[in-house]
């Protein structure tokens, strides 16, 4: 069995570098070896509060070389994550490296069709990867702006083998190709990013790129990382293998946080980066569900979406985004809480907030929520308006149809209801 790493050395770097992991880590002991379960949890809120574009207190030093990465919330209070050139070289590398067990080719025709700009890291990141693997292939850089018309042409025109894409990008272009009745049979790989791939997705890929196989490009998150490489030869899309060297990962219980090693059991993920330093990231909650295959191989399962954040199609959605903005509206009206739903309609992601409580003209309340919403959160309504996900459904309902723990009686804030491959 491999050893828990000693994180006395991260610890002691964040607490006298950063003064919010200084204030966060008051109460723990200085001498080692410290463990991870010795270690609070990072608390989002508190967290994202500290982690600001003037002011942070949670970076260890001056943000002088490297990159700046936007990683969801709203306009008003963005969110950001920030690389030292070195951090983004090696993480690049470890990424790349992955997409040979993804089964990538030498002289494979790579068609990057992620999206670009507005500090999102997609596209980028991925041009990144494809230098760093050690791979040789040709980098097709497309990105996800072209209209799927254009997309289809370009795959076809200069003969890729290879997607990277998000599922509903590669869905569209799919969709587009059925529709003239054409294929892409070179395309040997599908390689998924940025979202959950679907079953009824799978129809649609399967007749437009029929010899294709698809797996996910590796499991990471622009604010944690590249956390875990996809496992070869292995169905099921879920499953990832842990950067060990680099990272650690840890599933808690969702009620008590205490660590989960036997497998199949589900809980919340954690990530600790070993070796970032200028914006410290221990024990952070990733923001899904997973369950250990092989805890000793550090093999796990993706099981959705925590209560964090809600993905829907590739746009992140934080509850406390739209707390804020049912607090905003509702004023004194009585609301006893609220939940998030994440469905699967007409072949889209579809995000459902409900309310508990009886209000007045209920309507004009959920349009207000919506567009108050979409404005704090441009790249929602953009994703919307380009038939990429559905709209924001506000549903108001009474109190007790408001789904609770049944062993904590706290309401469970996010509801994935969409049926994972």
């Amino acid at each position: 069995m491999m050893l828990e790493p000693d994180l006395t050395e991260l610890v002691d770097f964040a607490r006298r570098n950063s003064p919010y992991y200084r204030d966060l880590y008051a109460g723990v002991a200085t001498d080692g070896p410290i463990r991870a379960e010795d270690l609070p949890i990072v608390e989002h809120t508190g967290f994202w509060k500290a982690n600001t574009v003037k002011d942070n207190r949670v970076l260890t030093a001056r943000h002088d070389d490297g990159v700046v990465f936007k990683t969801g919330g709203t306009t008003n209070s963005p969110k950001l994550t920030v690389y030292t050139r070195a951090e983004l070289h090696a993480m690049a590398r470890l990424q790349g490296d992955g997409y040979a067990a993804a089964g990538l080719r030498t002289g494979d025709r790579v068609a990057n069709l992620f999206y670009a700009g507005e500090l999102y890291a997609g596209f980028l990141f991925n041009v990144l990867c494809l230098q760093e693997t050690c791979v040789p292939v040709v980098h097709l850089p497309i990105a996800g702006s072209p209209s799927p018309e254009v997309m289809a042409d370009l795959i076809i025109e200069q003969e890729a083998t290879v997607l990277l894409a998000t599922p509903t990008t590669a869905s569209q272009v799919a969709s587009r190709l059925t529709a003239r009745g054409d294929s892409a049979p070179a395309v040997h790989l599908f390689l998924f990013g940025g979202e959950a791939f679907y079953e009824d997705q799978r129809r649609l890929i399967t007749e437009a790129f029929p010899n294709a196989v698809v797996r996910s490009l590796g499991y990471a998150s622009v604010d944690a990382g590249v956390l875990a490489a996809p496992v070869q030869d292995e169905p099921d899309a879920r499953v990832h293998r842990v950067h060990r060297l680099h990272k650690l990962v840890e599933i808690v219980d969702d009620e008590t946080g205490d660590p989960i090693r036997e497998p199949g059991r589900p809980g919340r993920l954690l990530a600790t980066d070993l070796v970032r330093r200028l914006m410290p990231l221990i024990r952070y909650p990733v923001g899904d569900r997973a369950a250990w295959v092989d805890y000793d191989d550090r093999r796990f399962r993706l099981l959705g979406r925590a209560d964090d954040g809600a993905r829907v199609g590739s746009v992140t959605v934080y509850l406390e985004d739209l707390r804020v903005v049912i607090e905003e509206l509702a004023g004194d009206q009585p609301i006893a809480g609220f939940q998030v739903v994440q469905r699967r309609r007409d072949s889209k992601d579809e995000l459902v907030l409900r309310i508990g409580g009886q209000v007045d003209d209920p309507q004009p309340l959920a349009e207000a929520i919506s567009a108050r919403f979409e404005g704090l959160r441009p790249m929602f309504g953009e994703h919307v308006r380009a038939g990429l996900i559905n709209p924001l459904v506000v549903e108001f309902v009474p109190a007790d149809m408001i789904k609770v723990n049944p062993r904590s009686g706290k309401i469970v804030r996010l509801l994935d209801e969409r049926v994972a491959p």
